[in-house]
């Protein structure tokens, strides 16, 4: 056993400024034991899980709106009946998810549901469309949050795009902290927003109902313009599929179930049922209010626009402070309601990546035990997505909720083969009822998805037509490559010594120095077959000069004290290498030595200088790096690439730990 002595405490090292900034940013690293801590409950859940469904409030009625305009004041008596079909369609997606919480309490999205209940390829469709459907969530929220924003402020108006990007970067760092600090601080805006407009929607109601359903706005919305076409079954199919985007967002829970705490099935619903109930509220009383204060949409491209929030806002309670308060809170939810989509895209990627269909990286949990880097490329995709398009909702729009309704129906379908199968395996009674419920959900979704294709296809619809087929292509070539890797990993079967003769060991030098002694050294610990390889051009009188002077002081300080005491002596094989560069004419010379010894490993060792701080990578060449990946990526089984490093500077071993992982070293160091 180790006898314990006293750990010598030195002067602490000092943590590096860009250290510093990291954990200011994104906190302190989280231990893998402190999962459960950070799970949630229905309180944060809302705000974490539920900003896309309450911010679809939002722009859902606008868009359908805005495809009625050309009916002028005619479009008003239609919003009623659209948003009617809307929350009857809200309330079986609300029993079918509740279903499905319950059925895989672990996870149920619709990826999960699929892959199990209906195979491999309904499950990429549904890890496809969802991915999508993620990422046009994050820039249709942004963009939707920015235009509440211009609404009163209209002099922000020429930095659309600025603002949303700012948003965008802002949400990624929030999000990187965690799923229970993301919901904590989306609280406040979140609940603000809810008490606010159902405040003003109530205030509304009753004024409209003292005034027999005119009420009198405290601002007069903008006058809507004459009709310019006649309603046709084509317009009210496209306004609402326009207003299906208010759906978007209602499967966030079942695809983040494992994120909370325990009782896990019973905050989950609790988090939907909130989620559900409050849009439906929003939903109704936009629609009726909309209609008694004769709110139409406007172009969202034009200086002088309001959205549809906005211009009900100012005739119910005016432009005093409550509706700034108002609207702040509208922005706070549009903006940030991309934050459902940053809680359930990278949990979504884990599984992927974890059934081998992504790249593995995207099941590594980071420092604050979220996933982050399915968060960093949700936030580059959406915000390349934000710049192609300018940052305007109504562009972005036809190419939203075609995703979420493609998983809407492939999980209800997958629930309807779940049930299905319970039956066969003895379990009735009240499955048939979840049975029915699921098969309806199939029935009305699969119906809305069909109406969005036809309906927004030549709006943009069949980039995401065409989008969803190239990604199913991406995963399975992924998928294809780790089948291929593990089939070449198989178990190999009993450890197999026939061949242990001493490998040719080739160091890469590039002089004689400290480098390249240490390298030596360690070279005639592995093998009596020994050779330096040195790059040199020999086309000119200089070179062969300093050729003749290496050889002199190779055999001077190398090849006579390597005799004198007796060991392997290295020999100095100088490559000639027009272009400057060592991986060619070094792999041509592994290629010899297998030829001639095919049974042999050939060892290369690639002396570099330890750069422990980034600015040191940019004073040096990166001809190690670039070597050692040659070597690897060409040099075959029979190559094995070992760098062999030398520290300049003083750099504790600390250096370069987070805070929790110090004293174990320190420890270490002592005994």
């Amino acid at each position: 056993m180790a006898t314990a002595h006293p750990v010598a405490r030195g002067p602490r090292p000092k943590r590096s400024s860009s250290n510093r900034a990291v954990d200011f940013l994104l906190g302190r690293h989280i231990a893998t034991n402190e999962a459960e801590q950070r799970k949630i409950g229905p309180l944060e859940g809302v705000p974490a899980m539920g900003l896309d469904g309450l911010g679809s409030s939002a722009y859902g009625p606008e868009a359908a709106l805005t495809i009625l305009m050309p009916l002028g004041a005619a479009s008003l008596s239609l919003v009623e009946p659209i948003v009617a079909l809307l929350v009857a369609l809200l309330a079986v997606l609300y029993v079918s998810y509740r279903q499905t919480v319950a059925a895989y309490p672990s996870n149920g999205g619709a990826y999960v549901v699929a892959r199990e209940n209906l195979g491999e390829t309904a499950s990429l469709l549904a890890a496809a469309a969802i991915m999508i459907d993620y990422i046009l969530n994050v820039a249709v929220g942004i963009s939707a949050g920015v235009a509440a924003l211009i609404s009163a402020v209209p002099s922000l108006h020429a930095w659309t795009l600025p603002l949303c990007l700012g948003v965008l970067v802002l949400i990624t760092l929030i999000n990187l902290r965690g799923t229970q600090e993301s919901g904590r601080v989306l609280a406040l805006p979140t609940y603000g927003f809810v008490a606010c407009f159902l405040v003003i929607i109530g205030i509304g109601v009753v004024e409209a109902i003292r005034h027999g359903g005119v009420p009198t706005p405290v601002i007069a919305p903008p006058p809507l313009a004459g009709g310019t076409e006649a309603v046709s079954l084509w317009l009210l199919l496209r306004a609402f599929a326009s207003g299906c985007t208010a759906m978007t967002g209602v499967e966030a829970v079942s695809n983040g179930v494992n994120a909370f705490r325990a009782p896990v099935v019973r905050n989950a619903r609790a988090t939907l049922s909130a989620i559900c109930a409050i849009l439906g509220l929003l939903l109704i009383g936009i629609a009726y209010l909309g209609k008694a204060y004769k709110v139409g949409a406007m172009d969202q491209s034009q200086p002088d626009y309001q959205s549809v929030l906005s211009q009900l806002c100012g005739a119910v309670v005016g432009h005093g402070w409550f509706y700034y308060v108002a609207m702040a809170t509208l922005l706070c939810v549009l903006a940030l309601s991309a934050n459902t989509s940053f809680v359930g895209f990278p949990r979504l990627c884990r599984l992927v990546a974890e059934h081998g269909y992504l790249p593995k990286p995207f099941a590594v949990a980071g420092r604050r035990l979220v996933y982050s880097v399915g968060i960093l490329y949700l936030a580059v995709t959406a915000g390349l997505l934000l710049i192609a398009f300018g940052g305007i909702t109504d562009r972005l729009i036809p190419l939203f909720a075609i995703g979420a309704f493609a998983t809407f129906t492939l999980s209800q379908a997958g629930m309807v083969a779940h049930w299905l199968r319970e039956a066969r395996g003895g379990s009735e009674g009240r499955n048939r009822v979840r049975l029915g419920v699921n098969a309806l959900g199939t029935a009305t979704t699969a119906v809305a998805l069909a109406i969005i294709v036809v309906a927004k296809f030549a709006e943009g619809a069949w980039i995401t037509v065409l989008a969803v087929p190239l990604v199913i292509f991406g995963l399975k070539g992924i998928h294809g490559y780790y089948v291929r890797l593990a089939e070449r990993l198989r178990p190999a079967g009993p450890l197999d010594l026939s061949a242990t003769d001493a490998p040719v060991v080739l160091v890469a030098t590039r002089g004689w120095d400290r480098l390249s002694e240490k390298a030596l050294r360690f070279a005639v610990r592995l093998s009596p077959d020994v050779v330096a390889t040195h790059l040199l051009d020999l086309d000119g009188e200089d070179d062969r000069d300093a050729l003749k002077a290496l050889q002199a002081q190779w055999r001077h300080e190398v090849e006579e004290p390597a005799r004198l005491a007796g060991g392997p002596v290295p020999r100095l094989m100088v490559l000639q290498a027009s272009y400057r560069r060592i991986h060619a004419p070094l792999l041509k010379l592994i290629e010899r030595i297998q030829a001639e010894q095919p049974d042999r490993i050939v060892a290369v060792l690639v002396p570099v200088i330890a750069k422990p701080h980034w600015w040191q990578a940019l004073l040096h060449t990166r001809h190690a790096s670039r070597l050692s990946q040659s070597l690897l990526r060409y040099g075959g089984d029979k190559v094995v690439v070992i760098n062999v490093p030398l520290h300049v500077g003083a750099d504790l071993p600390e250096d370069g730990l987070i805070d929790q992982e110090r004293p174990a070293v320190r420890r270490q160091a002592a005994e």
